[in-house]
């Protein structure tokens, strides 16, 4: 979010925050009916910005909250985008970010068993909402989550690790 908001010459704190927050009340409310309504409806009530109550609500699937602003489009983009491309990450022998290819990531949406729950038409419509290329969002966002690698716990492992070496002395 922080990425595209600087590439937009927008607020990178206030597009950063609403990343962070858009999706707080998930794990207690995650069916459809709920989410992400119960979470604004809290946020509203605790004196949120109407804009950052709206770009929550903007990234469901319902009809009556439309995805109008360039943040609304941006958190619905890379929403699912970021759990994805880590997925993908965890996956390679690396287990680093910085590895994963947009090529990769086109593969691996065609694997529906691989992280089942990612509504891949979700992932090709945020690209389009944004409008531009899905193999350009991808690199993008591959890029701004590379940049913060290690608090994403996406830095990867050493190289001996990855082939099974530890490094410890007998």
């Amino acid at each position: 979010m922080r990425a595209y908001a600087s590439k937009h010459g927008e607020p990178e704190d206030a597009w950063g925050l609403v990343g962070l927050i858009h999706d707080f009340d998930f794990e207690r409310h995650p069916t459809l009916e709920e989410h992400p309504f119960v979470g604004a409806r809290f946020l509203k009530e605790e004196g949120y910005p109407d804009w950052v109550v709206a770009a929550v609500l903007s990234h469901s699937d319902d009809p009556a909250y439309p995805r109008e602003t360039a943040l609304e489009k941006t958190l619905f983009a890379v929403d699912e985008l970021t759990g994805f491309i880590s997925a993908v990450a965890l996956v390679r022998p690396s287990k680093s970010v910085a590895d994963v290819k947009a090529a990769s990531v086109r593969k691996k949406m065609k694997d529906r068993r691989f992280a089942e729950a990612v509504r891949r038409e979700d992932l090709l419509s945020g690209a389009e909402e944004l409008g531009i290329p899905f193999e350009e969002h991808v690199e993008f966002v591959v890029h701004a989550m590379a940049a913060n690698a290690e608090a994403l716990g996406l830095a990867g492992i050493h190289p001996s690790a990855a082939d099974g070496v530890t490094g410890a002395t007998p």
